[in-house]
This record gives structure tokens, sequence and C-alpha cells, in this order.
């Protein structure tokens, strides 16, 4: 194990012997590194993961994998991914070895979570999981391929058609839920802001400039183990300032004026995702306003800027999406009848020219 100069780019490489999971021993170099200890110390962990043996089972892989997922992912996120691993896919892969794992298996486990009834999008997130861990094995531990590539994918990254409230519909919501002044006042800032709904948990007073007209989202709120838990935005882009119309402003000051010693520091809703869902399920009923999710009033004000003639990037930017091919792709299931729309404008043009 030799860490040396680049004579090319400047950088660190080093090279190393090693021996792979079927025991062929091989040599190899690894580039790229700004010092000599990252290069050593790249060269150690690589060394101390071929202690891997794909004879083990998949649950015992599956430890490792988490255990290095652990420290690069966010803790809630790592928390939805070990919730769907351990109940969708560990019970039926849990007790083979990762080598033995074959196409066939994998669609057999597909077919069997397909005739459950799941939504595609959610069959598309199962399947995902498991992707990733093969591709991790892949990757890190020399895994010859990855099976889930042969077997196909199942379910669909995107919901055919996605529901959001109209204006109409959101102004009947909002005035049947008017009795708690705390659910109002949030529900119409996610409307009429697009936020998530962590980063609205997230808020503080501080967050709101009245004189500018803006809110600052650079915080995301989560509960994690019964414990209240602040953690940067889901993106680097989602860290943004958005304008506020003034009806809002005037909506969230009497909302603040309302809570005795408000600090800067203090969460503006100090309210937990269970109680915004039931509040939710309270004013749908109430109203008579068709059912969505929670999160699809962020498609909702989504809809509402399109419908405003708001460009997809102006769009992107308020949002806090990371491609406006997120925003893009969104319009194109919020209205999948507006290329249709288009044409028969176009034959309508033609026409009137003739």
């Amino acid at each position: 194990m030799k860490a040396e100069r680049d004579a090319k780019t400047g950088k660190w490489l080093i090279q190393y012997r090693y021996t792979d999971w079927q025991g062929n021993r091989k040599k190899s170099t690894k580039r790229g590194f700004n010092t000599k200890r990252e290069a050593e110390e790249w060269v150690r962990n690589f060394l101390m993961s071929q202690q891997a043996d794909f004879n083990m089972y998949f649950e015992d892989f599956l430890k490792l994998y988490y255990e290095d997922m652990a420290a690069r992912i966010r803790e809630n996120t790592m928390n939805t991914k070990k919730y769907i691993i351990d109940l969708k896919i560990l019970p039926y892969f849990g007790k083979k070895s990762i080598n033995s794992i074959t196409p066939a298996d994998i669609r057999k486990w597909q077919n069997e979570l397909m005739s459950q009834g799941y939504s595609q999008t959610y069959l598309r997130t199962i399947n995902n999981q498991l992707t990733a861990i093969f591709n991790y094995a892949v990757k890190y531990y020399d895994l010859k391929s990855n099976p889930c590539r042969k077997a196909g994918s199942m379910g669909k990254n995107q919901a055919d058609e996605m529901n959001f409230w109209t204006k109409e519909e959101f102004s009947d919501f909002a005035d049947s839920i008017m009795d708690k002044q705390d659910s109002y006042t949030a529900f119409t800032t996610l409307f009429w802001t697009g936020m998530r709904i962590g980063e609205l948990l997230a808020l503080t007073p501080a967050d709101i400039n009245f004189e500018e007209k803006t809110i600052s989202i650079s915080k995301s709120y989560q509960r994690i183990k019964r414990k209240d838990v602040i953690t940067p935005p889901k993106t680097p882009k989602s860290n943004r300032i958005i304008t506020v119309p003034d009806f809002l402003l005037a909506d969230i000051k009497d909302y603040m004026n309302s809570i005795y010693g408000l600090k800067d520091t203090d969460r503006l809703f100090p309210l937990t995702k269970s109680f915004i869902e039931h509040e939710m399920q309270r004013g749908i009923k109430s109203s008579g306003v068709k059912r969505i999710r929670v999160h699809d009033i962020r498609h909702s004000h989504c809809a509402l800027l399109f419908e405003m003639g708001i460009a997809p990037l102006e769009v992107a930017d308020r949002l806090g999406h990371e491609r406006v091919e997120t925003t893009l792709n969104i319009y194109a299931h919020i209205y999948p009848n507006k290329q249709k729309h288009l044409s028969d404008k176009l034959e309508q043009v033609y026409r009137e020219g003739l």
C-alpha cells in the first residue's frame, strides 16, 4: 500500500492489493485524493469492506449497508429506508445468501407485492430500495452483477395524475377550519407559499420579514424517536427566500399576536404532522372538497402558479426544486390533457386563417 503524487494531476494516488470475495488476488490504483491521509484512509476502509462474503445471508449484509448509509443520509430518510426494507424486503430475502438471489427470485417477490394492491408509486419505491442495496454490493464489494437489473422494475415513478385543489376548493376548505386559528394559518401558509410540511413546522418568527414581505426557508422539522429534530431542508436548493402576499402576512401577524410570549427563536407552528393530517381530514369532511394528501397542497400551489402563467424556472425556484425537470414533471401530471388542448388551439388558429 503506497501513496504518491500523481505526476499528471498533482493529486494523490495509491496502489494496493486485495483479495476479492471470490478469492482472487488483485492489484489496483485509486486516484484523485487531495491529501496522502485521504488516500490511505480510503484504502483502509476499502480493505475492511472486502471482508464481506457473499455467501453471507442478505440480512447480515444489510447490517453493513445500514451502518454505511446511516453516516451519509439524514436520520429521517434513514428511518424511512429501514422501515420499507424491514417490512417489505427483509422477510422475503433475509435468509437467502446474497450470491444465491436470482432475477427469478426478484420477479417472484415483485409479483407477490403487485398482487397486494399497493399503489404504483409505492411499488416503485420498494423496488428502488432493493435495487439500491444490490448496487451498493456491486460498487463497493465487487458483487458480479445486480440481479434487479435483469428482473426489471415494477410500479411507476409518478402517479398517472396528481390530485390538487383549485383556489376555490381551498377557499371552501379554509372556511371550514377557521374555528382554529393555528390550523387556518398553517394551511393558508402551505397553500399560498408551496412550502413543504417540514419547512412550515420549522418556521420561527425570525424567518418572517414583514418589511420585505418575505419568508426565509432554511430548515425542516422532523419528529424522530419521540424527539423534535430540526434539520437542514431537503436539498441545498431548498434554502430559499420566497415572497409573500400582503393578505397572508396579515393572517400570520394576527396569529403571532395571539401567542403570548412568542420569541423569535420559537417554532411558529408547534404542531405535529399527525395533528395537521387530522385537521385536514376534519376540513375535508366539513367542506365536502375532494380528498387529497397534505403534500398535494404543495402541488396545488404549483398548479396555481402555472395557471397564473409563471415560468417553470420561477416556479422551481419558489418551490425549492433542485432541477426544473422536477417542476415540469409535476406540471405534466397535474395537466395530463394540456397537450390535447394545445393541439386543438392550433387547429382553431389554422381554420380561422382559412
